[in-house]
């Protein structure tokens, strides 16, 4: 289910160039700054919501500021509605029939990745992890029927190819005190 916005998502490799960006961002378009911060290894990572017009036209500009010190930028069209559930919180699960997790080598990919994952396959989302406190990457969680859960890690991986990816695992039948940890 789409939740009829977009996202813009920018990752820098400079804090202070994050907030440069992020205030030409803003002052280029009619976004909402859902939130933006520091995470690990000095990075800012940002996310903006809007029109798909707006969301697009703040990252144009989002480029333009940040130079050599962009790492990634995405934009998510008519976001899916687990991505604003799970991201940096955890969703109560209530059966593992089939665990998957993808994890990314930056922190604003797994967001994109997880969004793909949703609108690929009926599965749950758990968790979107972005950077804060896991080295700078990123990380989602999903839960489903196994083969809808391959499903959406395969369309996962291909949304933000291999090169992105830190590694992905699909547990069949997964036990049932993976729901204490999860």
């Amino acid at each position: 289910m789409q939740a009829n916005i977009s996202l813009g998502l920018v990752e820098l490799s400079s804090i202070a160039k994050g907030v440069l960006t992020l205030d030409a961002m803003r002052k280029t378009a009619e976004i909402n700054i859902e939130w933006a911060y520091a995470i690990a290894k000095g990075k800012y990572i940002i996310m903006v919501s809007g029109t798909q017009a707006e969301v697009e036209s703040s990252l144009v500009r989002a480029s333009e500021i940040a130079g050599k010190d962009l790492i990634s930028k995405y934009v998510i069209r008519n976001v899916h509605k687990g991505v604003l559930e799970g991201l940096n919180k955890k969703v109560k699960a209530d059966n593992l029939e089939a665990l998957g997790m993808v994890e990314t080598k930056e922190a604003m990919s797994a967001v994109f990745a997880a969004d793909a994952a949703l609108k690929a396959a009926f599965v749950k989302i758990i968790e979107i992890k972005t950077g804060a406190g896991i080295g700078g990457k990123g990380y989602f969680t999903i839960c489903g029927e196994p083969g809808a859960v391959r499903a959406a890690v395969t369309a996962a991986v291909k949304a933000v190819g291999e090169g992105e990816i830190v590694e992905r695992i699909v547990i069949a039948n997964a036990h049932s005190d993976m729901l204490k940890v999860l």
